[in-house]
């Protein structure tokens, strides 16, 4: 009996170990399954498209929910792309030298030879001057690749020879071409080979030049504009018409981030377009933007300018699924009025509603709109939180314009891609003595000339990005170097150049104004060209780039 009571009073202490330790595992896998959920939610893994944690740093950086903008230096997609990567379809074939001295052995058939006999009297189309004319290009501009020669043709002189061709320069990192023509002087060797005796300046060979477009102002002002005529530029608007009915579309609505600035409109942006491709739908694009009065000249937001102006959307409809808003509604109208059935549409009134839960959505039209107060409403905050683990920007797709590509090229190409350039931010930093105590005398004439002769040979091409208003401020240099400035280059955006031709064209034959985020954009990309650069926050000052004590 006693061993039966003793037996009876120990079971509940067993059960209350059991349960014990029952509750502390119960427990832990508990925590552990909390840990794991706030790491999986919180984890925001790096944006493949950007090659360095500092560029993430410039367009994530965000002070009450908006941007702190660097204006002065501007980085799009085919800065932050380590390389070009693989050559696209359909992308021409380095000229190497190699290459012509193989050509020039193939010419077993050509009855075409120097005649000695004649000197002066140069047959342009000989084949033998094109090979000449392309050994030395190659020996001379050692920036550039050269992609493709067109046949030269007879200059102004017996001697001369005129010829256009396409090209990249080796620090850009897209595919795209730019054109050259220029005026050779041929002359001969003592062998009898053809010989460059002189070579032109940047587009100085006019007899090859292409025809230029030319605005007709008594032309009937239409809707959408005409294609314009750089056959190397393709930026019509894409037409969706009977496919309309089987797409898949989102679609933002104007938020908050219309008229902020340009860093801030590429990062919603491109959040908007990360999302469409993870949602694998097309993207409804308004191509209008509205420029923040930092970069305007009446200091006030302009609306209505075109993104085209901006950047290049030949390369950003090859690369993602996109449509152009007016064409969208244009189509999206034309379907409800002529069928019963209407077009499904699922509208998204907060952001807060994540892409992940829209993913199985069937609806034709996913509508996300933005109206709820800043900074609730703008496009960017879509991406923020659990979702930045799903969605990549990106950056791939957002090149800079081709044309103010080209005036970056003429720019480069008017000093022989030979030049060294120096980046001088003034403007309001130099003004804020407070966050920059020094700026302004670490750049003044004075200092300048002090210090850039230290880092960059005397009487060289020198460059100079600045946003300093005062054209006259860096004469000092003058009696050192060979200075160019970007409003030295006014001509290539005048109302004669290709350039105002052709965003006239875009701009249903309105003149479009040369304003300050092309300036920026002309200046970064001329910058990075220099072989020699010299940076403000890095050579001539010790102040830091976001002020005091961000070093």
């Amino acid at each position: 009996m006693k061993e039966l009571g003793s037996s009876q009073s120990t079971d509940p202490i067993g059960q209350n170990l059991i349960k014990l330790i029952s509750n502390v595992c119960f427990s832990v896998f508990v925590f552990s399954v909390l840990m794991f959920t706030v790491i999986a939610i919180t984890y925001q893994p790096p944006d493949p498209w950007e090659s360095s944690r500092a560029l993430t740093r410039v367009f994530t950086e965000v002070e009450n929910a908006t941007f702190k903008t660097d204006t002065s230096v501007l980085k799009t997609g085919e800065d932050i792309t380590s390389s070009p990567g693989a050559s696209p379809v359909g992308t021409m074939v380095p000229i190497t030298e190699e290459g012509i001295e193989k050509s020039e052995s193939n010419m077993t058939n050509v009855n075409v030879t120097a005649d000695c006999s004649s000197v002066g009297l140069i047959n342009c189309s000989d084949p033998r001057v094109l090979f000449t004319i392309e050994k030395f290009n190659l020996k001379v501009f050692k920036a550039l690749v050269f992609l493709d020669y067109q046949t030269p043709v007879n200059g102004s002189k017996p001697d001369e020879c005129d010829v256009s061709w396409r090209f990249r320069n080796k620090r850009e990192k897209s595919w795209r071409k730019y054109r050259d023509f220029r005026r050779f002087q041929i002359g001969f060797t003592d062998d009898c080979s053809y010989k460059v005796v002189h070579a032109g300046r940047w587009h100085s060979g006019l007899n090859a030049r292409r025809p230029r477009p030319r605005v007709n102002s008594t032309a009937p002002r239409v809707k959408i504009a005409p294609p314009v005529k750089d056959e190397d530029i393709n930026d019509t608007i894409p037409v969706l018409g009977s496919d309309f009915k089987n797409g898949k579309y989102l679609y933002y609505s104007r938020g908050g981030d219309y008229c902020k600035g340009m860093n801030h409109f590429q990062w919603s942006f491109l959040c908007a377009l990360g999302e469409a491709q993870y949602l694998n739908r097309t993207f409804v694009m308004d191509l209008s933007i509205c420029l923040a009065s930092t970069y305007t000249q009446s200091h006030k937001d302009e609306e209505g300018k075109d993104f085209r102006f901006y950047f290049d959307f030949e390369h950003l409809k090859e690369v993602a699924s996109i449509v152009e808003e007016g064409e969208f509604h244009q189509d999206w109208r034309k379907w409800d009025k002529a069928h019963k059935k209407k077009i499904s549409v699922r509208k998204v009134a907060s952001y807060k509603v994540t892409p992940m839960q829209l993913k199985k959505d069937k609806s034709t039209i996913i509508w996300r709109q933005f109206d709820a107060p800043e900074p609730e409403n703008y496009w960017y905050r879509v991406c923020e939180g659990s979702a930045a683990k799903y969605i990549q920007r990106p950056w791939h797709a957002l090149w800079k314009s081709k044309r103010l590509m080209n005036i970056v090229s003429e720019i480069s190409g008017s000093m022989d891609w030979d030049f060294d350039a120096v980046h001088v931010v003034r403007g309001e930093k130099a003004q804020n003595k407070k966050m920059w105590p020094h700026l302004d005398a670490d750049t003044s004439p004075d200092a300048l000339v002090t210090k850039v002769p230290t880092m960059i040979k005397p009487w060289r091409n020198l460059y100079i990005a600045t946003n300093e208003p005062f054209y006259n401020y860096f004469d000092k240099l003058r009696s050192h170097y060979k200075v160019h400035l970007l409003d030295d280059y006014k001509h290539l955006w005048g109302n004669t150049s290709e350039w105002y031709n052709e965003t006239t064209l875009l701009n249903n034959n309105h003149p479009v104004e040369f304003d300050g985020y092309m300036r920026v954009e002309v200046d970064t990309e001329v910058l990075y060209r220099a072989k020699t650069r010299v940076e403000t926050f890095y050579n001539l000052t010790s102040d830091c780039k976001d002020g005091i004590n961000t070093c």
